[in-house]
Parts: structure tokens; sequence; C-alpha cells
């Protein structure tokens, strides 16, 4: 039995028009491209069906808009992450202090 291969995409939303594609792969780019998210702390999101939808978007495109709601699902899980992390490290470095 064939062992299914990894696979990743990245996006970027700089609050203009709809996110967009800056990376994808598959196999050992895909694995490169985890391993890095995983070392510089970019929260990562599996989900079989949207990467898949994902790699059919031309690189630097936005997504269409097919793909907004599961996309913004995602964006709101990391603002909420992000903000967690924001407040646990300003309240540890008031600890510090």
């Amino acid at each position: 039995m064939k062992e299914k291969q990894e696979k990743a995409a990245a996006i970027v939303y700089d609050q203009t028009g709809a996110p967009r594609i800056v990376a994808k792969g598959v196999g050992k780019v895909a694995r490169k491209m985890i391993e890095t998210a995983e070392a510089e702390g970019i929260p990562i999101q599996k989900n079989e069906l949207l990467i898949e939808a994902l790699l059919q978007v031309e690189l630097t495109k936005e997504i269409p808009p097919q793909l907004y709601r599961a996309v913004a699902e995602i964006l709101a899980f990391i603002y909420r992450l992000e903000k967690t992390k924001s407040r646990a490290s300003s309240s540890s470095t008031i600890h510090n202090s």
C-alpha cells in the first residue's frame, strides 16, 4: 500500500483583498515547509479537503470566494492564538519585573 504524501500550502493575509497563496508543495517540499513553520512558531492547521483546494490555486493568487469561509475560520483561529500568546508574554514580563 502506497504511503500518503504530505501536502502543504502557506497563505498570507495583509488586510487587503483576499488571502493569497505564497507557498505550496507535496512530498519533501511539504515536509520542509511544515518543519520550517514549526521551527518559526507559525501555526499549522491540518485539513485535507482545504489543502487539496489550496493546492489548486496558483502561487501569489488570491484564494477563490468558495474558500473564503474555510480560510477565514483558520485566520480567526490564528488571531485568537496570537492574542493569547501576546497576553501570556506580557503577563510573564510583568511577573518577572
